[in-house]
């Protein structure tokens, strides 16, 4: 092979590396699951592939890629853990995805693509976080896991008092039982948009255990 083909491919990795970097410092800002490291490792690794594959002419590009995917996909879900009623790690699993991509487009030489895809990255990750923040503000429904010492009537019954008193509308939607605990599930929509109350009475409660939103 011609010396100047590894120097050009040596420059792919190193372009991979550099994206991989960039997208990693945001992720290890926020100290999430998939950092820095692993960023740049899932970005140079599907560089690397793509370039094999190129070069292996017994094997079909398009198996290689679509295998890439599926690994990729493996580390996805990986980072996607439930807490209690919520969902971490989707971001930092598209991350991830969208990583391996890039790293794919850099190891067939569409450059230009990759430093597009890599700019609007930057901007969903940086730029469009204010406006997240604002439209959660917005945002009118909130759903509550509710742990109670003991599974009395009583405690539903005030607590439904509590929101038809605040205007607020709610529903239950679900009732468990965790050994001598009971667990209420709701789903509550504030008019004003001020959900500290609900939190107050939940956190001044005798009977209240814990709860989540």
């Amino acid at each position: 092979m011609n010396i100047m083909v590894y120097v050009e491919e040596i420059g792919q990795v190193a372009f991979a590396f550099v994206i991989g970097a960039i997208i990693g410092i945001e992720r290890e800002f926020r100290s999430k699951p998939a950092g820095f490291r692993t960023m740049i490792l899932i970005c140079v690794g599907s560089c690397l592939y793509t370039i094999i594959s190129k070069e292996a002419n017994s094997v079909s590009n398009d198996r290689i890629a679509s295998n890439i995917v599926t690994g990729i996909g493996f580390i996805g879900a990986g980072v996607i853990f439930k807490e209690g009623i919520t969902v971490n790690g989707l971001t930092t699993a598209a991350l991830i995805w969208i990583t391996a991509a890039l790293g794919m487009a850099i190891g067939y030489h569409n450059y230009p693509l990759a430093i597009v895809v890599s700019i609007l990255i930057v901007i969903v990750l940086f730029v469009l976080e204010p406006v997240q923040r604002y439209i959660n503000k917005l945002h009118r429904v909130k759903d509550y896991k509710i742990k109670i010492v003991e599974t009395s009537t009583v405690f539903k019954l005030e607590l439904e008092a509590f929101f038809s008193r605040h205007d607020m509308t709610f529903r239950c939607m679900k009732v468990t039982k965790e050994e001598l605990d009971a667990v209420y599930m709701y789903r509550i929509s504030s008019p004003d948009r001020n959900y500290d109350e609900v939190n107050n009475f939940l956190l001044n409660h005798k009977e209240v255990r814990s709860f989540e939103v």
